[in-house]
């Protein structure tokens, strides 16, 4: 969260635009929410019953085991993936990497490519302190899609709220102790 407030203070500083961030007023609040939500948590049941066990992934996540069940753990990990997660690794990651990249190397599709690909590598790196390799295999993976779609529209506030529900949904999955069933969907 600190980066991100760093982020914004700097954008502040310097007159960078909002709009330069990322940060571009949806035509429709509703339909920037709803798809925000419904890609989040569809794009975290495919990589938990998809993606993760096709890199060979364990079921439970050991780093979040605590949270099964724990009620009184739920208000400060809900903060910390919906405003920590959610919105300040996207202003990091997407809105403020995108456009200091964009101004280094510019905005050509290749350009973007290696945007995408260098951010989702700083963002899988990130990871790794808390979730181990598991953590950074499933961050890369999301950081190219997010860092993809951010290529593609150069807008913000879907992402944040996509990322929120991504992590929200992890957390109910833990809380209500699903990690393996949601994990063996497909493979059993």
């Amino acid at each position: 969260m600190v980066l991100a407030i760093l982020v914004l203070l700097w954008a502040r500083a310097t007159r960078t635009p909002w709009r330069d961030l990322g940060f571009v007023r949806p035509d429709s609040w509703a339909r920037t929410i709803a798809a925000g939500v419904i890609f989040g948590v569809l794009f975290k049941i495919v990589m938990k019953a998809i993606v993760m066990p096709l890199f060979g992934v364990e079921p439970a996540n050991p780093a979040f085991q605590y949270l099964i069940g724990n009620t009184a753990a739920l208000p400060g990990i809900l903060w910390t993936v919906i405003v920590g997660a959610g919105f300040a690794e996207e202003v990091v990651f997407r809105g403020f990497l995108f456009e200091r990249s964009a101004r280094l190397i510019g905005t050509a599709p290749a350009a973007r490519i290696v945007t995408v690909i260098v951010t989702a590598a700083l963002f899988a790196a990130a990871h790794y302190s808390l979730q181990g390799w598991p953590g950074v295999q499933q961050a890369a993976v999301v950081g190219l899609v997010f860092g993809a779609i951010f290529a593609v529209t150069s807008r913000l506030w879907m992402l944040i709220v996509a990322h929120a529900a991504f992590d929200v949904a992890a957390v109910a999955i833990i809380y209500f102790n699903l990690e393996s069933r949601v994990a063996h969907l497909v493979f059993r």
